[in-house]
């Protein structure tokens, strides 16, 4: 099997196993109170469930980053939205509204027009300690602009957590390129503090996306798809040496595609818009009426109707 074969195969894998995570963060966020702190979400079952999902497609995605660019891997991830949304919407008990498809279809289009301009050569480049510590304090300053107080906080934590698991791939690619090279030693500073800087914006991804998934899963899944091929395909075209096939045309796709894809989320998240209305509105079930009784109660009860019957 070819580097590119398996990077995809790979990367398939990892996508379906973000999918059933973000199905299961998202249900999690709905029983959860807004106000409710990191520590509760931790003695939550299915909150261990979706870390192990999201830890299963983060090992397979990692696993793909040593055989194929950046440019390559991320846009695969848009996979997941394909399986997300409609196993969103069968979790909430609802069908897949028109507009959803149109979204989502617009936006795997537009990923696939990126995919298509990749290049499909394995990584050999990495990122010098000058220029992962700039990486992590650019993405630290994005993502506390995004996460200040103001209006749509589900889709700006949603672009946060894009961004943030975006910039994780790109130094976890640093990493696996270093390690399996085998030309220097393993522990030295610039691999320790990428490991350090992976470790935290991993893990910030998840909480990020956690409290995004509040406002429904459409919209800013689709927010997560997008910005986390974009932020890794900035860090490799920049400072890894990676380009587009066909060189300044081949942008022309690449542009055509990232239009298409954020018409796709535009329309998610006025198909959020919509649904939740519905959802919240619906009425409550009506309260049962069954009354249980003890056994003495009921053969009391049978002894009188069978006398008034006699009457």
């Amino acid at each position: 099997m070819s580097a590119t074969l398996a990077a995809v195969a790979l990367s398939l894998v990892s996508a379906a196993a973000y999918a059933a995570a973000a199905v299961a963060q998202a249900r999690l966020a709905g029983r959860t109170a807004p106000d409710a702190g990191t520590l509760r979400l931790l003695g939550r079952g299915a909150w261990w469930c979706a870390v192990g999902l999201n830890a299963g497609g983060a090992l397979l995605h990692v696993a793909a980053l040593k055989y194929g660019p950046l440019t390559l891997v991320q846009p695969l991830g848009a996979l997941t939205l394909v399986a997300a949304v409609p196993l969103g919407a069968r979790a909430a008990g609802r069908r897949v509204t028109v507009t959803e498809w149109r979204g989502t279809l617009l936006t795997l289009l537009g990923l696939g027009a990126l995919l298509l301009t990749a290049g499909g050569a394995a990584p050999h480049e990495t990122l010098t300690m000058t220029e992962a510590l700039a990486v992590g304090a650019g993405t630290m300053a994005l993502v506390a602009g995004l996460s200040r107080p103001g209006a749509r906080p589900g889709l700006r934590h949603a672009a946060a957590s894009g961004i943030t698991s975006g910039v994780a791939s790109a130094l976890t690619q640093t990493l696996t390129v270093a390690v399996t090279d085998r030309t220097g030693p393993l522990l030295d500073a610039r691999l320790v503090v990428v490991a350090l800087l992976v470790s935290a914006f991993a893990m910030g991804g998840l909480l990020l996306s956690q409290t995004a998934y509040r406002g429904g899963l459409g919209a800013p899944l689709a927010v997560v798809t997008l910005a986390n091929p974009v932020a890794a395909a900035a860090i490799g075209l920049a400072l890894l040496g990676e380009r587009f096939q066909g060189g300044p045309v081949g942008l022309v796709p690449a542009l055509l595609g990232t239009v298409a894809a954020v018409r796709g989320v535009v329309l998610l998240t006025r198909a959020q818009a919509q649904t939740a209305p519905a959802v919240a509105a619906a009425p409550p079930p009506a309260p049962s009426r069954v009354v249980i009784s003890s056994p003495r109660v009921a053969r009391r009860e049978h002894r009188r109707r069978v006398g008034a019957g006699r009457h």
